[in-house]
């Protein structure tokens, strides 16, 4: 069979007890993650700006948003879902194709489970899936198509996002095979779109794109069955290599949910390393930042490739500036999300900070090491050196890392009460008869 066809039969077969437990713990992991993220994005201008746009036009409103008091139709819903979650840059990262993999997925479910009856063992299985079909996806395509400039998020989540709701659909494989189709003509996300509000769009789009696709393919709407693989199809079109069969070997034994990271940091997670190395120079040593002459970073070549912005005057571009992130890390000695707002932005002594920070990309460094030098205007200097970040897939976040990170996000849109009720939901979301509990207790209450 085709790579496609593959695919989506193995979508439409796969039960649930065919998830191993650990990949199941790894799903509810991801779930946990993103929807702390969801929430702490919830009340950004990127979302605010959405919904003001796109909602005279709208569908009847049935679907819930995540940690907002409005309500969209769900295609909107997803969209919005999406934004929201990836607006930050804290939502996970796979270092193995750099897509963000579970806000699309889990954006469009959300949407549908908020106005659909649906079991929490189907909503993870369907998650399970919609991530797997993602990954393999874009693991066919990488490094090429990444490095010419297309954003992962966008160009494969759209895949995850229809494989989820075409199988809570109950599509049959040639349906499947459609909308895998579907997905493929939609697949779009450019990297140029990094440091704005183009970015975040990219997982929302993905995500209401995909949903589309299941819809169309339910009522027959055909698509070319060689969608992935075919000459003219996405991996052809999009990449100038590819190895297509990274979707299809070990399907259903290896899951790429075993390889996914949770961010502690809200920006580019290659410029996590560096923010690690520096926020400890910054509480080993207790320099002042006007005693800071020169920093020299030796990282990863990628690091520069993602994350080279300078000359930055907001916080969404901060998030991809490897030099803001090493200041905030030697001044504040910390990388929240008050360091890449605005205002930290353009601080004077962060910005002095950030000025004097020069970066080389070092072949011998690893995506997830940073090597920092300090000097100081005594002549004096001070060096770390990050073999392996927190967060990456050599020192993941524990589970309790992750309560404390969705509790400083979810308190930004809802009562601390209400933040920890639907923290348990979400880590028993796959024993859970309906979602309807656990989506409820992620809105805010009425003013």
């Amino acid at each position: 069979m085709s790579e496609t066809r593959t695919l989506a039969t193995y979508i439409v077969e796969s039960r649930p007890g065919d998830v191993p437990a650990d990949v199941q713990h790894e799903a509810r992991r991801a779930l946990v993650n993103y929807v702390g993220c969801a929430l702490g994005g919830a009340r950004e201008p990127a979302v605010d700006i959405a919904i003001r746009a796109l909602g005279p036009y709208a569908g009847p409103p049935t679907a819930a948003i995540l940690g907002r008091p409005e309500r969209m139709d769900p295609l909107h819903a997803s969209l919005m879902n999406g934004i929201s979650s990836h607006v930050h840059d804290f939502d996970d990262t796979t270092p193995k194709n750099y897509g963000h993999l579970t806000s699309p997925v889990a954006s469009a479910l959300c949407a549908w489970a908020s106005e659909r009856p649906t079991s929490g063992q189907d909503f993870v299985h369907a998650f399970v899936l919609g991530f797997e079909a993602s990954s393999r996806v874009a693991n066919a395509v990488y490094p090429s198509h990444y490095d010419v400039g297309w954003h992962m998020t966008g160009t494969a989540g759209v895949f995850g996002a229809a494989a989820a709701i075409g199988r809570l659909l109950g599509l049959n494989v040639q349906q499947m095979v459609w909308a895998l189709g579907l997905a493929a003509t939609q697949a779009a996300g450019l990297r140029e779109m990094f440091g704005s509000m183009g970015k975040p769009f990219h997982p929302g789009r993905s995500a209401q794109s995909g949903y589309v696709a299941a819809l169309l393919a339910r009522e027959g709407f055909t698509a070319g069955v060689h969608g992935i693989e075919g000459p003219r199809g996405f991996a052809a079109v999009q990449a100038a290599a590819s190895d297509l069969s990274r979707i299809t070997t070990r399907l259903g034994e290896d899951f790429d949910l075993r390889a996914n990271t949770y961010k502690p940091y809200p920006c580019g997670i290659v410029n996590h390393p560096t923010i690690e190395a520096c926020i400890h120079l910054h509480a080993a040593h207790g320099f002042s930042p006007a005693d800071i002459a020169a920093v020299e970073l030796r990282v990863a070549p990628l690091v520069l490739d993602l994350c080279n912005k300078q000359n930055i005057t907001t916080g969404l571009e901060g998030r991809f500036s490897v030099y803001h992130g090493a200041a905030v890390g030697l001044v504040h000695g910390r990388a929240r999300l008050q360091e890449y707002t605005d205002a930290t932005v353009n601080d004077p002594a962060t910005r002095r900070v950030r000025e004097l920070v020069r970066a080389v990309g070092d072949p011998g460094v690893t995506e997830d090491q940073s090597h920092v030098t300090v000097r100081l205007s005594d002549g004096t200097t001070r060096e770390w050196f990050v073999e392996q970040s927190l967060g990456n897939v050599h020192r993941p976040l524990s589970d309790r890392q992750l309560d404390a990170k969705f509790r400083d996000q979810a308190t930004l849109a809802l009562p601390a009460a209400q933040v920890e009720q639907l923290l348990e939901r979400c880590w028993v979301v796959d024993t859970l008869d309906t979602l309807a509990p656990l989506l409820d207790a992620a809105v805010p209450p009425p003013a």
